[in-house]
């Protein structure tokens, strides 16, 4: 029987023992960091939090009104075309008078700077003369439509339409006023603060009469 009492008290002890080391471990510095991590209501996770919103969403805004405003800067501030600035070339227009002249011809002006430029206005037309500017023959020119500035950007281009009176028949032609008939191998072009420039039709001569023409202001859209 003292044996059997013996034996309770040593179980008592134990279980005593066990249970306070149960309790000892639930109170581990591990036990309860992995608390704090996997339950997202726990006051480590709410510390953490105000560590991580869409901060980096204010840099990204702020950048983007300068490229808005760059564009129309450039275009205020865009000078006249130099002469040296433009290419010029010229073509028979598809439409024009009847007749077995020249007619009408396309006049493109291609800005060849690395900058945009501003065209503006009606153009000055002569036949270009033999070796020198002062040969010249001036064309009596008669304005069409209104003229407005047009900006060229860089590799861009723009458009005059010069409409001559037109020859008629066949060999060297004739003209309605009675009037011979003139061929100029190349046109001097000029535009208002942008130069005078010769240029030949990529096809044959201005033929033309009367030395009168019909011109169109600088122009974005190209005439037909």
């Amino acid at each position: 029987m003292r044996y059997g009492h013996g034996v309770r008290r040593t179980l008592v002890t134990m279980a005593a023992v066990a249970v306070a080391a149960v309790g000892t471990a639930g109170c581990q510095p591990g036990d309860s960091e992995v608390g704090a991590g996997g339950e997202p209501g726990t006051s480590g996770s709410t510390t953490s939090t105000p560590g991580t919103p869409s901060a980096p969403s204010a840099p990204s805004a702020s950048g983007t009104p300068g490229k808005d405003t760059a564009s129309p800067s450039a275009d205020a501030s865009a000078a006249k075309c130099a002469a040296d600035a433009l290419e010029v070339a010229a073509r028979q227009a598809a439409e024009r008078p009847q007749g077995t002249g020249t007619g009408a011809a396309v006049v493109t002006f291609t800005n060849v700077s690395g900058t945009p430029c501003v065209l503006e206005g009606h153009p000055s037309v002569a036949g270009a003369g033999n070796g020198s500017p002062e040969h010249n023959s001036p064309l009596a020119v008669t304005p069409s439509g209104s003229a407005a500035p047009v900006t060229v950007a860089a590799g861009g281009k723009a458009w005059v339409k010069l409409t001559f009176v037109q020859v008629q028949g066949e060999g060297d032609g004739y003209c309605a006023s009675g009037a011979d008939p003139v061929t100029y191998p190349t046109l001097v072009v000029g535009l208002p603060g942008s130069g005078a420039h010769q240029v030949a039709l990529d096809d044959g001569v201005f033929a033309e009469c009367d030395n009168t023409v019909t011109v169109t202001a600088v122009s974005a859209t190209e005439p037909a």
